[in-house]
């Protein structure tokens, strides 16, 4: 898909990715950014068009859809993160609501964007996963499995969407510099980093983009006589 002249929405838009995503929109030539966030404040670069968007609220997401209805590009960023395993006292509700922001939203705006993509003659659809889709050390547990749940739906919209000729890629990387990431000690890569090789993927007609170097190496480790998302040897 070629960005110049695209329509986008953004999920998640007010900062860290997304926020890279729609500036990096503009820059590529594209026509107008849907910045879909919860608090919209109306002080934005021209090209981006702010909209009241809670991805866990379907009455917003239906409303994004009547207003946004020239999109042809839908971004699926929005996500939370918190610490924790699942043998923690409060895994399940911890599970349950990091799984309706980081799945069953991501399904929810697909959803509703499919019909609108299918009429703009297909467009693309771009999920940000995360190489915890494929490795869970338990420090992020419920967010692992909720990215491993993103990965499955983004791979069986794939195959849905393939006949209305909409291009379905899933963005996969490790750590990026963000207010997620805050407090982790460990290499990062910045916003604009994994954004740029993101949409190069997108208009190089991709499905999956690996957006680093770690997520390159455990990709490659599936094959490995110890799979690279089994416990390691120290």
């Amino acid at each position: 898909m070629k960005i110049e002249n695209a329509v986008a929405l953004v999920t998640g838009a007010n900062r860290g990715i997304g926020q890279a995503f729609s500036r990096e929109l503009l820059a590529r030539g594209a026509k107008k950014v849907y910045a879909g966030t919860r608090h919209p404040v109306a002080i934005s670069p021209t090209g981006v068009q702010e909209l009241r968007l809670d991805v866990n609220h379907p009455e917003d997401v239906a409303a994004a859809a009547a207003m946004a209805s020239d999109v042809t590009l839908v971004i699926n960023n929005a996500g939370i993160a918190q610490l924790g395993g699942f043998l923690a006292e409060d895994s399940e509700d911890t599970a349950r609501r990091i799984f309706e922001t980081n799945f069953f939203a991501m399904l929810r705006v697909s959803k509703a964007f499919a019909p609108i993509l299918k009429a703009n003659g297909g467009g693309a659809l771009l999920n940000v996963l995360s190489v915890a889709s494929w490795v869970n050390g338990g420090e992020l547990a419920a967010y692992s499995a909720s990215k491993s749940a993103a990965w499955s739906l983004t791979n069986a919209l794939r195959n849905e969407l393939a006949a209305q000729k909409t291009q379905v890629l899933g963005l996969h990387m490790a750590y990026v510099d963000t207010d997620l990431t805050r407090g982790f000690e460990a290499p990062k890569s910045s916003p604009e980093d994994i954004v740029k090789r993101a949409l190069d993927g997108l208009e190089a007609g991709f499905d999956e983009v690996l957006a680093d170097e770690l997520t390159v190496q455990v990709k490659k480790g599936f094959t490995a006589e110890r799979s690279s998302y089994l416990p390691q040897a120290a």
